[in-house]
C-alpha cells in the first residue's frame, strides 16, 4: 500500500514538473523580445548576419555560430552552406570533450530544407554542438555566445568586416573575420585545441581545384578554364597565431571518409601537420593549441579573404549606335568586381587585410560605438542597423572604376531585377550619408550612360556600365526622383563644380518628363506614366505628381545656384500645387483621377473574346473602370512619397503641410493592420501574412476599389513602411511612426524571418534602406555642406543623442537642454551656423 502511494506521489510530482516545464517553455515562446537586444531561444531560428564588403560578396554568421549564405562568386547563393566549421577539443584525464563551436542546428534545417531529402549528406549537422547559443548584433559586428554543461568556458564568436563611413574602399574589401574568444570560468587549468575545418567549397567539379599554402593558414582554390574563366576563385583562411598547425589536405577516400577522419583528429586533439599535395583535396584544417589557467582568456583571430576576379555577368542591351570597344579601351565584356582592379591576387588581399586589420578594426569599432551611443528608440536603431547589412549583400555590386551598380534584391541563386533600378533605389537613404561618393556614382550613371539626347532615362542601367537601349518606358518616379537626389548629393557634398557639370543633363531630363507626361503644362503627370509598381498610371495622381513637384522645386533651387532661367519650372510648380490641393485631395488624403480622354495616349479596352462568354460581363465592367492596374480613390501608402524624398533632400514642404499630415494620418488609420488573418492577398503573401501585422500598400476606405487594382496593392513592403513612418515622424506624429516600425520589426524577429534580410522582390531588398530616414524623421538632423549649416528639428524633445554622418566625417549630434551639440569622432565638419526648429542659434 505504501509503495503504491509512493509511486502515485512520484507520478504526480513528475506530472507537475512536466507541466511547469511546459508553462515555462510557453512563457519563453510568448515573451516578446526586446528591440535591439540579443536573439535566443525561438528568436535565434533564422538569424544570418552578413559579413563582407560593399560589392564584394558575403558570407553569413548565423545566430548559432554556423557559416551560411556563402556568396563570394559575384552572385547570391542563399542555400550555399558548405561543411565549414570551427571546433574545440578540451583535453581530459578520462576523455576529451570535442564540439563544433556552434549552437544546436535549427529544426527547419533538418527536414524540408535543400539537400535534406537524403539526410543532409556531407553537412556537419551530425557532429556534437553546444547546448545553447545567443546572438547580439552591433552592426557591423555580430557576436554569438555559446554555453554548454560540459565546457567550463565562456565562449564568444565575433564576426565582422570593415565598415567606416567616408571610406568606401576599405568598406569594399572582400574580407571578414571571426574572433573566437575563450575564458576559463573553472578552477582548473584547461588544455584545449581550437580548429577550423572546411571542405573546399570553392571547387567546381573535380578538376582544377586544390588547396594552397598561406602563412598561418590555407587557401581554397579553383582554377578557371578557357571556356569558363569565371570559375577562377580563391578563399583564404588564416589565423594570427604562429603556433598554428595546418593539415592542407584531408584524407582522400570515398563516402564520408575525409570528414570522418577530420573529426577523429578533432576528438583526439591530434595536431596533424600535412603539407600541400598536388591535385584536388577534399578539405583542410588548421589547429591552434592553447592552455588557460583559471580566469585567463584567449582569442583566436580567424581571418578570411576571397578573390574571384571574373564573372560571366553582362546585363542590359548595347546601344545600337555604340562604337566597337575593346576591353582595355572602355569597358569589359562582363562585370569585374572593384577589388580585382585594386589587388592582383588572393595573397595581395590577404596581405592587406593582415597588415591593416588592427587599424580597420579600431575605426570600425569607432563607428559601431558612435552609432549605438544614442537615445533614439531601440526599435529604430534595430531597423536602421539591420538594413545596413544590405550594403554587404550581393544586392550591391561595385565595378572596377569604383562605381556602384545594384540589383533591387537577390533571388536564391542570382541577383533580381537588375540595373540600380531608379524607382526602387529612390527610397534608399543610407548610402548618400555614409558613402556620398558612391551615391554620386549612381547619379553619374543615370544622367550619362543611361540617358539619351532626348532626356529619356532607362531606369535599369546596363552592366558593365555602358550606353544602353531606350526602347521601354522611362520610370516617372525614378527619373523625377533622380533630380531631387542630384539636389541632395549637391547639398551633402558641397561640390558645386559637380552640380555645374551635371546641371545641363538634369534640365534635359526634367524637360523630357514635362514634355512626355505633362504636355499641356498642368503641373501634374497626366499622360500614362510608368512607376515602381511596374505599371502605368493613367491620369493625374498624388503619388507620382508629388515626385514631379519635388523635382521642380529641386530644379528651381539648383537653377538659381547656376544662375539659369527657371521661370518655367516656377510656373509649373505653382500650377501643380494648386491642382494637387484642389483636384486630387478629397479632404482626407490625396488620390488618383483615372483618365483616358483628352490624352495623347489612346486607351485600348480589353477584348472580351480572349476569355470565355462567362467573363464577358466582367470585361465590360473592367473597361468601364478604365485601364487595369490603377488606384483611383484608394488611400495609397506611397501617395505623398515624393514629398518625403523632398524632405529627406532638404527641400522642405512643397504643398500645404496640413494636407500632407492628413494623408499620412489616413494611411496610418486605414492601411496599418495588426493582424492580417482575414486579409485577402492573391499577390505575394509571405512578406506579411496570417497573424502578422503590416502596412498595406493601399486600401479603399471611401469605396471605389477597382476589380483589378495595381498589381501589388494587397502586399506589405518594409521599404514603404519605413518611409511612411519617417514621414509621420517628420510631421510630428512620432507614436504613429514608431508603431509602424515595431509592427515591421516584429515580423523580422528571427522566429520565421531573418532579422537581417528584409525581403521584397528578393533577399536583402534595397527599398528597406529607407529605414535610415527614420533618424532624420525623429531628429531633423542634416548638414548642408554648401552653406556649412547644421539643421536640427527634433520631434523627440530637447535632449537626445543621435549618430550623424556627412561627407567629411561622422560623430554624434543632438540637443542637451535644448542647446545643439556635435561631437565629431572621425574626420571633420565645418559648421558655421546652426538652425534648431527653424531658428538660428549658436553652437
Amino acid at each position: 500500500m505504501s509503495t503504491n502511494i509512493t509511486n502515485s506521489r512520484a507520478y504526480m510530482i513528475a506530472i507537475l514538473l512536466a507541466l511547469c516545464g511546459f508553462l515555462a517553455a510557453s512563457t519563453v515562446q510568448a515573451q516578446h523580445r526586446e528591440y535591439n537586444d540579443s536573439y535566443e531561444n525561438p528568436y535565434l531560428n533564422r538569424v544570418a548576419f552578413p559579413i563582407g564588403g560593399i560589392g564584394a560578396g558575403m558570407i553569413c554568421l548565423e545566430g548559432t555560430g554556423a557559416i551560411s549564405h556563402v556568396s563570394v562568386r559575384n552572385t547570391m547563393q542563399v542555400f550555399n552552406e558548405p561543411c565549414s566549421f570551427a571546433a574545440l577539443c578540451i583535453k581530459g584525464t578520462k576523455a576529451n570533450v570535442a564540439k563544433v563551436l556552434e549552437g544546436p542546428v535549427p529544426a527547419w534545417k533538418i527536414f524540408g530544407a535543400p539537400n535534406t531529402g537524403n539526410g543532409a549528406a556531407g553537412s556537419s549537422y551530425g557532429l556534437p554542438r553546444f547546448d545553447q547559443a545567443s546572438f547580439l548584433a552591433r552592426f557591423p559586428f555580430g557576436t554569438v555566445t555559446l554555453r554548454d554543461r560540459e565546457v567550463p568556458l565562456l565562449i564568444k564568436v565575433t564576426g565582422w568586416s570593415p565598415f567606416i563611413p567616408g571610406d568606401p574602399d576599405n568598406a569594399s574589401l572582400p574580407v571578414g573575420a571571426l574572433e573566437y574568444s575563450f575564458k576559463n570560468t573553472s578552477s582548473e587549468t584547461i588544455d584545449a585545441v581550437f580548429s577550423y575545418n572546411t571542405k573546399n567549397f570553392m571547387a567546381i567539379g573535380r578538376a582544377g581545384n586544390t588547396i594552397l599554402p598561406i602563412r598561418n593558414g590555407f587557401i581554397l582554390h579553383q582554377e578557371g578554364t578557357e571556356e569558363k574563366p569565371e570559375n577562377l576563385g580563391s578563399f583564404a583562411l588564416f589565423v594570427d597565431d604562429n603556433n598554428v598547425i595546418v593539415d592542407h589536405c584531408w584524407f582522400k577516400g570515398g563516402w564520408w571518409d575525409s570528414v570522418t577522419l577530420a573529426w577523429k583528429n578533432i576528438q583526439e586533439a591530434r595536431l596533424l601537420e600535412n603539407p600541400p599535395v598536388d591535385g584536388s583535396c577534399p578539405g583542410a584544417s588548421l589547429f591552434v593549441p592553447f592552455t588557460l589557467k583559471p580566469g585567463q582568456k584567449k582569442t583566436v583571430r580567424l581571418t578570411f579573404a576571397w578573390y574571384v576576379p571574373k564573372s560571366d555577368m553582362r546585363l542590359g542591351k548595347d546601344a545600337p549606335d555604340a562604337p566597337a570597344c575593346e576591353d582595355s579601351e572602355c569597358y569589359s565584356r562582363a562585370y569585374v568586381p572593384w577589388y580585382a582592379g585594386r589587388f592582383k591576387n588572393i595573397k595581395e588581399v590577404a596581405r592587406y587585410w593582415r597588415r591593416n586589420y588592427d587599424d580597420l578594426r579600431r575605426k570600425t569599432t569607432l563607428f559601431r560605438d558612435t552609432f549605438y551611443d544614442s537615445t533614439i528608440p531601440p526599435e529604430v536603431i534595430e531597423a536602421v542597423a539591420a538594413n545596413l547589412t544590405i550594403l554587404k549583400s550581393p544586392t550591391v555590386l561595385r565595378q572596377t572604376d569604383g562605381r556602384l551598380w545594384c540589383f533591387e534584391g537577390c533571388s536564391d541563386n542570382r541577383g533580381c531585377c537588375h540595373g540600380s533600378c531608379t524607382h526602387v533605389w529612390n527610397y534608399a537613404q543610407a548610402i548618400p550619408h555614409l558613402f556620398p561618393s558612391l551615391e554620386r556614382s549612381l547619379r553619374q550613371t543615370e544622367f550619362n550612360e543611361s540617358q539619351d539626347e532626348r532626356g529619356h532615362q532607362t531606369f535599369r542601367s546596363a552592366l558593365p556600365i555602358r550606353p544602353t537601349t531606350h526602347d521601354y518606358h522611362a520610370a516617372s518616379d525614378g527619373q523625377l526622383g533622380g533630380i531631387m537626389k542630384v539636389y541632395r548629393e549637391w547639398r551633402i557634398s558641397g561640390d558645386t563644380a559637380w552640380l555645374k557639370q551635371l546641371w545641363p543633363k538634369v534640365k534635359i531630363s526634367l524637360d523630357y518628363c514635362i514634355n512626355t507626361w505633362d504636355p499641356r503644362s498642368k503641373g501634374v503627370l497626366e499622360e500614362p506614366h510608368h512607376n515602381t509598381y511596374d505599371i502605368e498610371y493613367w491620369g493625374p495622381d498624388g503619388h507620382c505628381s508629388s515626385f514631379y513637384l519635388g523635382a521642380l522645386a529641386a530644379a528651381i533651387e539648383m537653377g538659381t545656384a547656376m544662375d539659369d532661367d527657371i521661370s518655367r519650372y516656377r510656373e509649373l510648380l505653382a500650377k501643380g500645387k494648386k491642382f494637387l490641393e484642389t483636384e486630387l485631395y478629397n479632404g482626407e488624403y490625396f488620390f488618383q483621377k483615372i483618365q483616358t480622354k483628352g490624352l495623347d495616349a489612346e486607351f485600348h479596352p480589353l477584348d472580351s473574346s480572349h476569355n470565355g462568354p462567362g467573363y464577358s460581363h466582367i470585361v465590360k465592367m473592367l473597361n468601364t473602370q478604365g485601364p487595369k492596374y490603377q488606384y483611383g480613390t484608394g488611400c495609397l501608402s506611397d501617395g505623398v512619397l515624393g514629398f518625403w524624398i523632398a524632405r529627406m533632400a532638404g527641400l522642405g514642404e512643397i504643398v500645404e503641410a496640413e494636407k500632407v499630415k492628413s494623408h499620412l494620418r489616413a494611411v496610418h488609420k486605414y492601411n496599418l493592420k495588426h493582424n492580417l488573418s482575414d486579409h485577402s492577398n492573391p499577390q505575394r503573401p509571405t512578406f506579411a501574412t496570417g497573424k502578422d501585422g503590416g502596412l498595406l500598400l493601399c486600401t479603399w476606405p471611401r469605396g471605389g476599389q477597382l476589380s483589378i487594382p495595381f498589381v501589388y496593392s494587397d502586399e506589405v513592403w518594409t521599404g514603404i513602411e519605413y518611409q511612411v513612418a519617417s514621414h509621420l515622424m517628420l510631421e510630428g506624429m512620432v507614436p504613429e511612426g514608431l508603431e509602424i516600425v515595431r509592427i515591421c520589426r516584429d515580423r523580422y524577429d528571427g522566429r520565421i524571418r531573418n532579422p537581417f534580410n528584409e525581403y521584397e522582390c528578393g533577399h536583402w531588398y534595397a527599398r528597406a534602406l529607407s529605414s535610415y530616414g527614420l533618424l532624420q524623421g525623429l531628429t531633423g538632423l542634416r548638414y548642408n555642406a554648401v552653406d556649412k549649416t547644421l539643421y536640427i528639428d527634433s520631434k523627440i524633445g530637447d535632449d537626445f543623442r543621435c549618430f550623424f554622418s556627412a561627407e567629411s566625417g561622422f560623430g554624434t549630434a543632438g540637443l542637451k537642454n535644448g542647446k545643439p551639440f556635435i561631437e565629431i569622432k572621425l574626420g571633420e565638419l565645418d559648421v558655421r551656423q546652426v538652425y534648431v526648429s527653424g531658428k538660428k542659434v549658436s553652437l
